[in-house]
């Protein structure tokens, strides 16, 4: 019964950090927000231990800020801190493809066209239709599943698992300054399909070339942004 009991409230915990990481990815809790353990508790119906242990996992992941008298509130990040995100998730990337590169002999998943990379080219269709269109919620959710099942492709989970946190925190960066923007449009990279057919030919430097734009595109909109 104990065994069970954390079970239970373990996976509580989880459903209520995903949540709240809903909640901020699609900018209902803005940047600064405060709130405490009790106004979330009473939200979801739910005990203040399962909700507290969400919010300080939260915290860990650089999407709260705890206040010991206060509660907790939506971390608010700069665009110096997007530039360092985008900065560091190129420099990681780029150095497991060239990783791969230097092996060579067709490793994986270059040149492979498994039940893996099929999901991901899904995620990535997706994706890229959803930036078309302009659907910022459709688009946040495919591109996470996106990167995340192409990461634990070429990647060790260390690698996987540091790079979904740093495209978090970039959406959440990112979010309340794209729902504003009128050119919106103009600004959603959609270029996914392209990714996975460079990966799909096992061609290294294509998608070195595919990721080199999506992170300049990136740094474009931060220097607009900095513009005013």
């Amino acid at each position: 019964m104990p065994a069970s009991g954390a079970v239970t409230r373990n996976t509580l915990r989880q459903q209520i950090a995903d949540a709240l990481r809903d909640e901020i990815l699609a900018g209902r809790l803005q940047p600064g927000e405060e709130f405490t353990v009790k106004q979330i508790a009473d939200q979801y119906g739910v005990s203040a231990t399962p909700v507290r242990e969400a919010m300080v996992d939260l915290s860990a992941q650089g999407l709260l800020d705890s206040d010991q008298h206060k509660g907790f509130r939506v971390h608010q990040f700069s665009v110096d801190d997007y530039r360092g995100m985008v900065e560091a998730r190129s420099l990681i990337v780029d150095g497991v493809f060239r990783r791969i590169e230097e092996r060579g002999e067709g490793q994986l998943p270059f040149g492979l066209t498994g039940p893996a990379l099929v999901s991901v080219r899904r995620r990535a269709e997706e994706a890229a239709r959803a930036a078309r269109g302009g659907d910022l919620d459709i688009l946040i959710g495919y591109d996470l599943r996106f990167w995340r099942e192409l990461g634990a492709l070429i990647a060790n989970r260390y690698i996987a698992d540091f790079l979904h946190r740093l495209r978090v925190q970039a959406w959440v960066f990112a979010v309340p300054f794209l729902r504003h923007d009128r050119d919106m449009l103009a600004w959603l990279w959609g270029g996914h399909e392209d990714l996975v057919d460079a990966i799909t030919l096992g061609d290294v430097p294509a998608a070195l070339s595919v990721i080199d734009a999506y992170n300049t595109h990136a740094l474009r909109w931060a220097d607009r942004l900095s513009a005013g």
